[in-house]
């Protein structure tokens, strides 16, 4: 093996273990670190997600974004079973919202307006919301009753 060939050979075998060991994480709008994407199905249609866990990249969301490309969202996951209450602040994309109980069960679909301080509220006991452009699950044909298979997520 020639000294360029093993020169390429290690920037290969580099870049791969740099894609192994940082594909957990990445750092979002503002510093942000913004767990892995992982593909859902809505009644067939994928939807690739950012997964936020915590509590700095919940309230983050998907604020300062220019552009949310129409097959993205974000998984937004808790602890616990509560009333979930989500905002627009600092957000332009107009998108909405599926609020879910800890089954994957559609409670609440609601459209949220851009930049609005106004919360948008879950009726009812749920673990999990996922926002999307709007008429994303309108367009999936996604109904209040349905189930989102989350076993990927838990």
């Amino acid at each position: 093996m020639s000294g360029r060939q093993l020169i390429q050979y290690m920037g290969s075998l580099l870049l791969l273990l740099s894609l192994f060991l940082f594909s957990g994480s990445e750092k979002g709008p503002r510093g942000t670190t913004v767990n892995d994407k992982i593909a859902l199905s809505i009644n067939g249609r994928p939807l690739w997600v950012e997964v936020a866990r915590t509590p700095a990249v919940r309230q983050r969301g998907l604020m300062y974004r220019e552009i949310l490309d129409p097959k993205e969202g974000m998984l937004f996951v808790f602890e616990k079973d509560q009333v979930l209450s989500f905002w627009m602040k600092d957000t332009g994309i107009p998108l909405s919202i599926a609020f879910l109980d800890k089954n994957g069960k559609v409670t609440d679909i609601i459209d949220m307006e851009p930049y609005s301080n106004q919360p948008v509220r879950s009726s009812g006991l749920c673990r999990y919301a996922i926002e999307a452009n709007r008429n994303f699950f309108t367009e999936a044909g996604l109904l209040v009753g349905d189930r989102v298979n989350l076993d990927t997520v838990k």
